[in-house]
């Protein structure tokens, strides 16, 4: 049926029955147009925000980046991508924000640490949230660390750690850092003690550390060993080899590198340690994570969550995560709930363990 908008304007010398009339005959196109502003997409028109519990130019950063420019094409109405920084305390300070300070509208995602859940599984005062209500979207990659070691160090494998008189002295930015988290966990599967040298402002400050022999190791995460220098160059110069990596299965650029299940294994770890340390490696499963308020509507949810994942096989994004050197590992945001539930659901003896290698009392 076609319809035509009406004046509402009454013209000269029209009585009033006719204005009624009119504004009666207007009402279906009104009512109309109303169900065609219903079947706009809700995001059309708006913008969201990916807040970032880091500074720019890190691995957190690369990826809320990678992620802005390609999810809107799959979210209904493409809305507008902004990346913001807010980085301290670990990205506590942006997890408080999106949890307790957004608006629950489906505008503002965060992106905290991979181990984020550990500030509250310790009891940390700071942590003002709780991850089992995050609603988590997902992630795009992995946290998978490995140990690397100088090859001039008289270290060639985990073995000879265990037996050294003295450990081998690693630098890391400090306590709450994922690296120096790593080396603990490792004390805790095997039993081997690795010294930390602590307050390099950043892994760079690390890595020159190591070339200028102040320490001999470093724990970080996988992909930018293989993704970026000086690990490029020092692969080819024979400068460090690694001795652990922390994933499950062995990494295809690393096949002769144990991993930590195996030095497990090997070594007979006891059942409550292990339980402990595969609570502390749950951060390597979240890599970059994205999140929401959780008092978000079902529906921003499901749209977002279906975003990412149809995004994670958007080759646009796949191929700039491979030219930057960027390995993907996605897991969707019903996935990350389940590592979620299963990690925070912890007995008080092995949480107490936890808060013992954290450092937490």
């Amino acid at each position: 049926m076609k319809l035509s908008f009406l004046s509402c304007t009454p013209r000269k010398g029209l009585r009033a029955e006719g204005v009624v009339l009119l504004a009666l005959l207007s009402l279906p196109v009104v009512l109309c147009q109303s169900s065609v502003d219903a079947q706009e997409p809700f995001y059309k028109g708006k913008s969201i925000k990916i807040v970032v519990g880091f500074s720019p130019g890190g691995f957190y950063d690369r990826w809320a980046r990678l992620v802005a420019r390609h999810i809107n094409k799959h979210i209904p109405g493409t809305p507008d991508m902004i990346v913001q920084n807010m980085s301290g305390a670990g990205s506590v300070i942006a997890t408080n924000y999106v949890y307790g300070v957004a608006q629950p509208d489906g505008l503002t995602l965060g992106m905290p640490s991979a181990s984020i859940y550990m500030d509250q599984l310790v009891g940390r005062k700071e942590a003002k949230f709780d991850v089992r209500k995050f609603k988590w979207i997902g992630t795009q990659d992995k946290r998978h660390q490995v140990v690397y070691m100088r090859t001039d160090a008289p270290y060639k494998s985990i073995e000879d750690v265990m037996k050294a008189k003295e450990p081998p002295k690693c630098g890391e930015t400090g306590t709450a850092s994922q690296g120096y988290l790593t080396l603990r966990i490792l004390e805790e599967a095997v039993g081997v003690k690795f010294g930390s040298v602590l307050g390099y402002p950043g892994g760079a400050e690390i890595d020159l550390a190591a070339e200028r022999g102040e320490i001999v190791c470093r724990s970080l995460s996988i992909d930018p060993f293989f993704g970026r220098e000086p690990f490029g160059s020092w692969r080819k110069k024979g400068f460090v080899r690694l001795l652990v990596q922390t994933a499950k299965k062995r990494d295809p650029r690393a096949p002769d590198v144990p991993t930590i299940h195996e030095l497990m294994d090997k070594h007979q770890t006891p059942e409550t340690n292990r339980r402990v340390v595969e609570a502390l490696l749950g951060a390597t499963e979240f890599g970059s994570p994205l999140f929401v308020h959780p008092e978000t509507r079902a529906e921003q949810v499901r749209t977002l969550r279906a975003a990412h994942a149809n995004a994670m096989k958007d080759p646009q994004l796949v191929a700039e995560a491979e030219k930057g050197k960027m390995d993907m590992g996605a897991s969707t945001g019903e996935e990350l709930d389940a590592i979620t539930q299963k990690i925070m659901d912890q007995p008080e003896e092995i949480i107490v363990r936890i808060k013992k290698i954290m450092g937490k009392k």
